[in-house]
């Protein structure tokens, strides 16, 4: 087994013990985002962006609540999860992932969020319209939102859920661009 430290909020090191916890080294290694002997290099301090801009960081709290409101929190959560994929933000990723278990996910539906066109018969239609809504939102620059894609979450949801869908995965998309650029690390759950 090998230590591990990670930065906290404040930007200090803490020991995350993983066997040897409490080694002086890699404590001290983290606090300069050097890397321990024994692992990989470690993020420097980065802003944290709730301490930093509180206004700002509580605006996106009230829109991700609001997004939610009324959506199938199982349905909310593939969506999360899926971005995440896509955007290659472990954290978030690890968060939703456990979110979605701890509400009853199955690990079955949970390997195959990735490869979802493929495994079609594990979600229903109206979350494999959500699932290539999200794909195309998120993947924008790629190619816009085409019509039947647009057009198949329609079908599936009124206009007020589909409005919230839209914000769902706009906050998801933000959620994964602050952490990856403060540089959170993945399963330290900071909410």
């Amino acid at each position: 087994m090998t230590n591990s430290a990670q930065i906290n909020e404040a930007g200090t090191a803490n020991a995350g013990d993983t066997g040897n916890a409490g080694n002086s080294a890699n404590v001290a290694s983290a606090a300069r985002g050097t890397a321990p002997a024994d692992g990989p290099a470690l993020r420097s301090p980065r802003v944290n962006f709730a301490q930093a801009a509180p206004k700002a960081f509580r605006a996106l709290i009230g829109f991700d609540a609001a997004a939610r409101e009324g959506l199938d929190p199982a349905l909310v959560e593939l969506v999360q999860i899926r971005s995440s994929q896509l955007n290659k933000c472990a954290y978030c990723l690890h968060m939703h992932t456990s979110d979605a278990r701890k509400a009853g996910e199955s690990e079955e539906r949970l390997h195959m969020v990735a490869v979802w066109e493929e495994a079609a018969h594990f979600f229903t239609a109206k979350e494999r319209a959500a699932l290539a809504l999200t794909e195309a939102v998120t993947l924008v620059a790629q190619g816009g939102v085409p019509d039947e894609v647009y057009d198949r979450a329609a079908a599936h949801f009124d206009d007020a859920e589909l409005a919230r869908l839209l914000a769902l995965i706009f906050t998801i998309n933000t959620w994964n661009r602050l952490a990856l650029s403060t540089g959170k690390v993945p399963g330290t759950d900071e909410r």
